[in-house]
């Protein structure tokens, strides 16, 4: 089950970052999702410890958090800083 959360969160991250740079011109959208994917990827793959995971979630969920406050839109850093922070607990739970 882990996995499967894992890898919903990863498609989600590149799709947003691919809407990001498609929409905005956000290069840097595309290239950190793509970042933060990979060890994902890996992770769900077993390659690397669920530690790994649960560590690069905490970090994208505050990074989100921290996006909300300092544009004051929910769009998407919101949505996604609650998409983190579910993916975290169930990693956690699971």
């Amino acid at each position: 089950m882990t996995k499967i959360v894992l890898w919903v969160y990863v498609v989600l991250l590149v799709v947003g970052g691919l809407i990001g740079y498609l929409k905005a011109g956000s290069t840097m959208s595309l290239v950190t999702s793509t970042i933060f994917a990979i060890p994902l990827a890996l992770c769900a793959l077993g390659v690397l410890p669920p530690w790994v995971g649960r560590l690069l979630t905490a970090v994208l969920a505050g990074f989100f958090v921290f996006r909300v406050i300092k544009t004051g839109k929910f769009m998407p850093a919101g949505m996604m800083a609650i998409v983190s922070a579910i993916v975290l607990l169930l990693l956690f739970l699971l």
